[in-house]
């Protein structure tokens, strides 16, 4: 099968999971944004990120180790040892944060709702310690059975939510008794339905787990860390770039304001943040299937030419879907339901270009990897890291949370060139960069164009733009996949044997 081929199919499976699962969550949006005020859903995202981060800390970069020893290693002794060592230091992490339960509540303004941790706490151990089989059936091209452990896992989440915030509050009020249900609980049910379906998917994996036996080396992990741990700080510093916003908002709002009015601007920020998650899903399905693809095809003659062709249709397929979301964007606002969220729609399209970027760095960034300098992708990941954190600490307090914004896209903007450079130099591909620039270039023409047209309706104002958008999807098909178009691969997709 063509490599290209086959990438973009697997893509479109993880790619569907990844989109299912954030888009349900993009549905919650409203859902939650209906039944909880700002500064409730600010709790929420602000934990969320925390989470975000552990995951990334307790993992320590091993799901590409795993990808980087089990191809040249006994892939047995590699899922194993890994195995080994994250059940070690998840357990340590359980003691630790539960002794210091009290400081950490306080840390994080829950101090009354240490169950709030509590669930969280159980919920990371456990994604921390699935996260291995998930790269195991990733490695082993299942992408499959790896949609659907995650479609259940969406399932059971989604599910648990409508029961919780709608089907219990809805019999109460009937005079129905729903037994181990408080009224009273508030977004407590949004921490207990994301256990429950982490459970779930830690049952369903279990079959993979138990099929290896138990072996470990500590030479061999020691080798998997020395690779990982710098990958461990791209991850990391990565992460901030893309929860620190989220995680340092209420701190310094907190110091101009009150600490209820910074959560509800938290809340603001985060609701209006999801919005932009079409280009994050995007992204998160092509890095899922791009990360083993360029590992294992990085042996064949034509590599370098399958990786910039890779780039290059990546990139365009982002714009379209960047043109695409800020021509519909007045309809797409509706979701979040009370108008006091409207506000924060002004942050969406540096999300959305934010996003594509980190893409855009996935895809550069095989160089390091394949070339085992991944101390470079620490410097990068350092890098943006220190634009994040310096330019939220200027613009947070002056221009809120839109300066957020501007820091997430000059993050991801900065490594995505930084990659370039450095990457000519260890790993040269000749990636097309006049036409990258002249797709970008067409694409704010387009952009600009699109807010040009504008009605009271937005119904008919994103309808008007729609044929903006055909015709720079019809451009970028015809420029640059003339094989769509050939009378070959019409001829094969209509008259198969």
């Amino acid at each position: 099968m063509n490599p290209i081929k086959k990438l973009a199919g697997e893509t479109v499976i993880y790619g569907f999971t990844t989109i299912l699962g954030r888009f349900v969550n993009w549905l919650l949006v409203p859902l939650y944004a209906g039944i909880f005020a700002t500064q409730e859903y600010g709790i929420v995202i602000n934990l969320m990120s925390y989470t975000a981060l552990l995951m990334v800390l307790l993992t320590y970069g091993t799901e590409t180790g795993f990808f980087r020893f089990a191809t040249t290693d006994n892939k047995n002794n590699v899922f194993s040892t890994l195995m080994t060592s994250l059940s070690v230091t998840t357990s340590l992490f359980i003691v630790l944060t539960l002794l210091f339960l009290r400081e950490i509540a306080d840390f994080l303004n829950v101090a009354e709702h240490k169950e709030y941790l509590i669930l969280l706490i159980i919920t990371v151990s456990i994604d921390v310690i699935s996260s291995i089989p998930f790269a195991l059936l990733r490695l082993e091209c299942r992408p499959i059975r790896f949609g659907i452990i995650k479609l259940l896992n969406i399932g059971i989440n989604i599910g648990l939510n409508l029961f919780f915030l709608l089907l219990c509050p809805f019999l109460q009020q009937k005079g129905i008794a729903v037994p181990f249900y408080n009224p009273n609980g508030g977004i407590v049910y949004i921490f207990i339905s994301y256990l429950i379906a982490s459970v779930f998917t830690f049952i369903m994996l279990l079959p993979y787990m138990l099929k290896f036996r138990f072996y470990f080396s500590f030479g061999l992990l020691k080798c998997i860390l020395k690779y990982s741990f710098p990958l461990l700080i791209v991850s990391l510093a990565g992460m901030i770039n893309l929860q620190g916003d989220k995680i340092m908002m209420p701190k310094i709002l907190g110091e101009v304001m009150s600490q209820e009015e910074a959560l509800s601007m938290t809340g603001i920020y985060g609701a209006n943040y999801k919005l932009a998650l079409v280009m994050y899903i995007f992204t998160q399905g092509f890095r899922f299937a791009f990360e083993p693809f360029f590992f294992n095809y990085s042996k064949q003659e034509d590599s370098k030419k399958i990786y910039r062709d890779v780039f290059l249709y990546f990139t365009g397929f982002g714009l379209i879907i960047f043109l695409g979301m800020m021509y519909w964007i007045d309809i797409i606002k509706l979701f979040v339901r009370r108008p006091e969220y409207f506000a924060g729609i002004v942050i969406v399209p540096w999300v959305l270009m934010a996003n594509l970027f980190q893409g855009m760095y996935y895809s550069l960034s095989l160089w390091y990897k394949l070339t085992d300098k991944t101390i470079y992708g620490a410097y990068m990941a350092i890098i943006g890291c220190i634009i994040t954190l310096s330019m939220n600490i200027i613009l947070l307090p002056r221009i809120g949370y839109l300066g957020s914004a501007y820091a997430v896209f000059t993050c991801f903007l900065v490594m995505c060139i930084l990659s370039l450079i450095w990457g000519k130099k260890f790993y040269s591909i000749k990636y097309d960069l006049r036409k990258i620039i002249f797709y970008f270039l067409l694409t704010i023409v387009f952009y600009f164009l699109g807010k040009c047209i504008t009605f009271e309706n937005p119904w008919i104002t994103s309808i008007v733009r729609t044929p903006l958008l055909i015709l720079f999807i019809c451009i970028f098909l015809i420029r640059e996949m003339r094989f769509l178009f050939s009378k070959d691969f019409i001829h094969k997709m209509f008259h198969k044997k």
